[in-house]
């Protein structure tokens, strides 16, 4: 069940054509999701992702909270989803432009697209 709910929570969402840019570097990550709630509308999922280090949202109607740290150029983050505690992980984050797509287990698992919406004050 672990596995299910993992694969639908980081399904493997058809990227577009544009060119993709791989972040690197924590201050370029915080600049891309400052602002902004992270969006898969069609599963949806809605996440916060602060600059303190720690997540916020909703997925499939249940609650997400989680931490994360920045580390070697990757997204590290622990999450629990509702009462699943979802396994540590860290992954490659890329955008092009209106999108951040994360790619598990340091770029070589599946990955998911999160729009970049506003958040709303």
């Amino acid at each position: 069940m672990k596995q299910l709910v993992t694969a639908l929570v980081l399904s493997l969402i058809a990227t577009s054509a544009t060119a993709q840019e791989t972040l690197t570097q924590r201050a370029e990550f915080v600049k891309a999701v400052t602002g902004h709630i992270l969006e898969i509308r069609l599963l949806r999922v809605q996440l916060e992702v602060l600059d303190s280090g720690t997540i916020t949202g909703k997925a499939f109607g249940r609650g997400v909270t989680g931490t994360w740290k920045w580390k070697d150029g990757f997204f590290c983050r622990s999450m629990t989803w509702g009462d699943r505690e979802l396994a540590y992980n860290c992954q490659q984050v890329a955008t092009d432009g209106t999108s951040l797509i994360f790619t598990s287990d340091k770029g070589s698992g599946r990955s998911a697209k999160f729009a970049l919406r506003p958040a709303t004050p």
